[in-house]
């Protein structure tokens, strides 16, 4: 206790506390109105330093999906957006139509879609009724064509299409009357990815779909400054090692895609470079092994612990031969335990912006949302989506 109390006296701080404190009540009692006539200022200075504080910390956070959106309003893609019996993809639409996003095709009949939109300017969109466009029997036929080894027949065809909105929207971006689909905030993921896997499938040269979360950490000198990739977050449970490193390939180029930065790829693991033995830990070494031979001009290590893989004075003394180790902006969870429980805790406990789930690894971009979604998070969502399509 002594040496605490000396050291409180000794230091600097503390004696210009006690001049400021003794200045004040001096002043107080020589001019005993001039703090009632500087509280009002004080006031408002403290007020304007709080509004800047929180400008400056909402610019940082909301500084990554502005790009995006610039990116998107840059190149124009179409976007379809097939759940009109939600009236926060009205919101949305007229929101993205507002600000230049993207091009919006609704899926629904003029009637329904006018009901829905009532208040709300979506004079921009292009509404596609699935019972009175001149497309749906190309897409009838098209979609027997794809499923007829499974025995689709055209009525089967024709009751899917008119009914199941999301088919519809997806045979838009497979026949290219559209770039890309977001939907999920009124259906299951499964739902939403049904029809593309059916229908759009796997893109070229990937193995797998698979899902990951972009996290933008506010004041954290870590990753990209504050940026991430998560992955897999949302989709694959328990990936073999094959999966993860295919998981790993698909991450590090969509964070190369959205980031527009170089992607640093860690494996993760509780183990740091055989700090432990253990089946899992074994899964993930061996998935590092493939993705080094798959990608190799790929920055990928592994496998880590979470503090050796971002914070670089950690990774020098768990992992001193990596040149990966301390650097990684693209995590690679092994599993989705782990990747959905780590994203939700950065997101709450670090109060980082999280969007996603992105899905990666389809021909062409069709994004799932959260049913607890808000019209923000479907604006968002689509710039996303609209960027993803810059790649096809």
């Amino acid at each position: 206790m002594r040496t605490e109390i000396k050291r409180m006296l000794s230091g600097r701080n503390f004696w210009a506390a006690v001049f400021l404190g003794v200045l004040g009540i001096g002043f107080g009692a020589v001019y005993p109105k001039l703090g009632e006539e500087l509280l009002p200022a004080w006031n408002f200075l403290s007020m304007e330093k709080k509004a800047f504080y929180y400008l400056r910390k909402e610019s940082r956070i909301m500084g990554f999906i502005d790009v995006i959106k610039e990116r998107a309003k840059a190149n124009k893609k179409t976007i379809v957006l097939p759940e009109t019996e939600d009236r926060r993809t009205y919101e949305a639409a007229a929101q993205i139509l507002k600000e230049g996003i993207a091009n919006i095709v609704l899926v629904g009949s003029e009637e329904a879609v006018k009901k829905g939109s009532e208040g709300l300017d979506i004079s921009g969109a292009v509404v596609v009724d699935p019972a009175t466009s001149d497309k749906t029997q190309g897409y009838i036929d098209k979609l027997v064509e794809l499923r007829q080894k499974k025995g689709m027949t055209p009525e089967q065809a024709k009751e899917i299409l008119l009914n199941q909105y999301l088919y519809y929207g997806v045979m838009m971006v497979k026949m290219g009357d559209a770039d890309g689909m977001v939907s999920g905030a009124c259906h299951s993921t499964a739902d939403t990815l049904r029809p593309c896997l059916q229908i759009l499938k796997t893109k070229p040269g990937t193995k797998l779909v698979s899902a990951f979360f972009l996290m933008v950490v506010p004041n954290c000198e870590y990753g990209a400054n504050g940026t991430f990739i998560f992955a897999d977050s949302g989709l694959n449970q328990n990936p073999n090692p094959e999966e993860l490193a295919a998981i790993a390939g698909s991450s590090a180029d969509s964070f190369e895609l959205l980031v527009e930065k170089e992607p640093i790829v860690a494996m993760l693991s509780h183990s740091t470079k055989g700090s432990a033995k253990h089946a899992d830990v074994d899964k993930v070494v061996e998935a590092t092994r493939l993705a080094k031979e798959q990608y190799p001009d790929l920055k990928l290590d592994g496998e880590f612990q979470l503090d050796a893989a971002i914070v670089p004075s950690v990774g020098a003394s768990k992992a001193p031969g990596s040149d990966i180790a301390g650097k990684a902006n693209v995590l690679i969870f092994p599993d989705l335990d782990a990747g959905n429980i780590g994203y939700k805790l950065t997101q709450r406990l670090a109060k980082a912006e999280a969007y996603g789930p992105i899905t990666q690894g389809i021909a062409a971009p069709v994004n799932d949302l959260s049913r607890g979604c808000s019209a923000e998070d479907i604006v968002g969502v689509v710039a996303i989506t609209a960027v993803q399509c810059l790649a096809k």
